[in-house]
């Protein structure tokens, strides 16, 4: 392949929907679920669960023909919920809601595209963006709560993939981002109130794979995968602090594939307090993992049987939610408290620590619910090196 010419890499077809998606203020959820699952070409349609009563509750949304197994749903805050269709050559987008006994709709529009991923869950609740990828460039699209059908916003240089909101107002977007010659794929941080304009994110080494895979608006905890130590390490660090991300070592346990699937809410000053919930998957299938960053332990817990695999939520008091569905509980929650840590250690590795002798573990010192701020990029301190005494 010539230097500088643009991967485009195969769509492939999804046979297996993707788990529950929760709307960002967790009052609603919503997947495709079967009419059989055990047939060999199961029929599949929409469901809303309601998350925010007394009890969970599913209600079903199908309508004259079966979904296909590629589709993607997403759940709005008012209990709408945003499908997507592969329709040809172009992707559908409508909204579905409930209305008596049917299912009601609502036709979006379309985009004539090759290829398109939705983003997760905007913080607004009542909107909805996708990716496009192009040759050099990929679109992001409003593709539900704009007024004349998906709209254009931003294009970014390279071909991005993921995606994380950074505020409370939806106006900053992270992706990951490789540029059109090739080279290190690195988190960007994108404004979309200002054109989508660009600016480094993660920067940990100048060859390294920075990838963010999970982000909180309140404390500014990031999650994040990268190769910089040597091999792909699963990191923290935090929203416009000046010390260097860490990569602890009680996340990576041997023979263990370990994801960040959800941040504690609402701990505006103390990142490092944030309770993570955490996808552990090995031979013996999945189950769940729960850390602070002020820790030094990861705390395993076995996940409940029919658990939605990956979908999870906390309360800001430091409750996670399981969502999971089995025969005789086709919509239920199950509960784990977050761990204190009994211990009061920090972990602190001497060759991941800041030059200036700081553990990576204090607040970040920002103060109050910053509105539209600069990101800074991380890692500008060295990975190694020996820890300040006094």
């Amino acid at each position: 392949m010539a230097p500088g010419a643009p991967v485009r890499p195969a769509a492939r077809p999804r046979r297996v929907p993707p788990t529950l998606t929760i709307a960002a203020d967790r009052s609603y959820a919503a997947r495709l679920t079967a009419t059989d699952r055990e047939a060999a070409d199961p029929a599949w349609f929409p469901e809303r669960w309601t998350l925010d009563g007394p009890e969970p509750y599913a209600v079903p949304l199908p309508l004259g023909q079966p979904e296909t197994a590629d589709s993607d749903v997403m759940p709005l805050s008012d209990g709408r919920v945003l499908i997507r269709r592969r329709v040809a050559d172009r992707h559908a987008f409508s909204l579905l809601y409930p209305t008596g006994p049917g299912t009601g709709e609502l036709s979006l529009g379309s985009l004539a595209c090759a290829d398109l991923t939705l983003l997760p869950p905007p913080p607004d609740g009542m909107s909805a963006f996708a990716l496009v990828p192009g040759d050099r460039s990929t679109g992001v699209w409003l593709v539900a709560g704009g007024a004349f059908g998906p709209e254009h916003v931003a294009d970014v240089p390279g071909r991005c993939s993921g995606g994380a909101w950074l505020d409370r107002e939806g106006r900053l977007l992270a992706l990951d981002r490789q540029l059109p010659g090739g080279g290190p794929v690195k988190a960007v941080a994108v404004d979309l109130g200002r054109g989508g304009e660009v600016t480094p994110l993660l920067q940990i080494a100048p060859g390294s794979d920075d990838r963010l895979l999970l982000a909180d608006a309140d404390s500014g905890l990031l999650l994040i995968r990268s190769d910089a130590p040597g091999h792909e390490r699963l990191g923290w660090g935090v929203l416009g602090s000046c010390l260097p991300v860490r990569f602890p070592e009680c996340l990576r346990p041997a023979g263990t594939a370990v994801t960040p699937i959800a941040v504690q809410p609402g701990q505006m000053l103390t990142p490092e307090n944030c309770a993570v919930a955490l996808r552990l998957d090995g031979a013996a299938g999945s189950w769940v993992g729960l850390w602070r960053p002020s820790g030094r332990r990861l705390h395993q817990y076995a996940a409940p049987d029919g658990w939605l695999t990956g979908a999870a939520f906390w309360s800001r008091e430091g409750t996670l939610h399981l969502p999971y569905a089995q025969p005789g509980a086709p919509c239920a929650l199950a509960a784990i408290e977050a761990p204190a840590e009994s211990d009061g250690e920090v972990e602190v590795d001497v060759e991941e620590s800041h030059h200036s002798g700081t553990s990576g573990t204090q607040p970040s010192g920002a103060s109050g619910t910053p509105g539209v701020c600069r990101p800074v990029p991380l890692g500008q301190a060295p990975l190694t090196g020996s820890a300040a005494v006094g």
